[in-house]
């Protein structure tokens, strides 16, 4: 049976069939869009700067690796950044959940944790980002809260949009005929817009996923370049929103793949790799967090970090100066 998302990026009889479910679907989210600009649900400030990332399309856009790469420019600016993030997926008991580089992600998450592992800066998790936003308050001078682009509750002051280059919004239909979470206008009312891959477009800026060494999962000293592998043919495993941009990011690194997609956030098990065939196995970071009781020393992780461009910084500073910090000095 095909994932529902097969059918999101055509127009297609099952689209045409579910359009009236997006029609309502479109119309709650712009209602309720509209009660909390009009104040009759309350949006909240936490008393510092709030940078928002998150997207208008369900799946994987990159903004994970943007995330990271803000945290690292944040403090290269000798500001302390924080991530609050949903945890999506993780089970704690209590919440808001601290983060670390080795907390479980059946607690917090897969994306958590890889923020924790990446960012160098603290991460808290709570299914209200807002509590969240208000722990990391007392510790941080400014937060990224990583998909928070409809959580309308947390105040923002600066809103970033990532969308994939290939895909863009699909057929444009919202939930569930298509992939919008909401409708396309809104995508222009955002003050950053990132095209991850593909061909930027008037008033957006480029975003490149480089992808870095192999790395063991059983070995952290052990490294290998993509191109080691060019002779190979591999499994390629991924549980992310978007599979295909990793299979073919490894071919057009020249390796044979063989395709093994899970559903985004999936639980691997070890009966997930019985490929018995002794082939090297290639996965995401964000899968790699979750395999370290399955790991075996032929399993391995590419990391990706985002490149942006230099007029992206630039424009950010600029927000940042004017808008947050500049007012605040005022």
């Amino acid at each position: 049976m095909k994932r529902l998302d097969y059918y999101w990026y055509s127009n297609n009889p099952v689209a045409v069939l579910l359009l009236p479910l997006s029609w309502l679907y479109a119309l709650v989210v712009m209602l309720r869009r509209s009660l909390y600009r009009a104040g009759v649900l309350r949006t909240i400030k936490v008393g510092v700067p709030v940078i928002v990332v998150g997207n208008i399309t369900v799946g994987g856009t990159g903004k994970t690796p943007l995330v990271i790469w803000l945290a690292e420019y944040l403090r290269a600016h000798g500001r302390k950044p924080g991530i609050v993030s949903r945890g999506y997926g993780g089970k704690a008991t209590h919440y808001p959940l601290t983060v670390h580089a080795d907390t479980d992600t059946e607690l917090a998450g897969d994306e958590a944790v890889l923020l924790a592992r990446r960012s160098a800066c603290p991460v808290v998790v709570a299914p209200y980002r807002l509590d969240a936003a208000r722990q990391l308050a007392a510790s941080c001078d400014v937060l990224i809260a990583d998909d928070g682009l409809q959580h309308y509750a947390l105040a923002r002051d600066i809103e970033i949009a990532v969308v994939d280059g290939m895909r863009r919004f699909g057929n444009n239909h919202c939930l569930p005929a298509g992939p919008l979470r909401e409708r396309p206008a809104r995508w222009e009312t955002v003050d950053l817009r990132i095209c991850n891959g593909g061909r930027a477009r008037a008033g957006e800026h480029a975003m490149v996923l480089q992808p870095g060494d192999a790395c063991s999962l059983t070995d952290k000293e052990r490294r290998r370049t993509i191109a080691s592998f060019a002779a190979e043919t591999v499994h390629a495993v991924a549980a992310i929103g978007n599979p295909v941009r990793f299979f073919e990011q490894l071919r057009l690194s020249g390796l044979r793949v063989i395709e093994h997609a899970f559903p985004d956030h999936h639980r691997y098990t070890a009966q997930d790799f019985n490929f018995d065939d002794g082939r090297n196995v290639l996965m995401t970071e964000k899968d790699a967090v979750k395999c370290g009781q399955v790991a075996k020393p032929h399993y391995w992780y590419v990391p990706v970090t985002a490149e942006l461009d230099p007029a992206f910084g630039a424009r950010l500073s600029e927000f940042l100066e004017k808008r947050v910090y500049g007012s605040k000095a005022a």
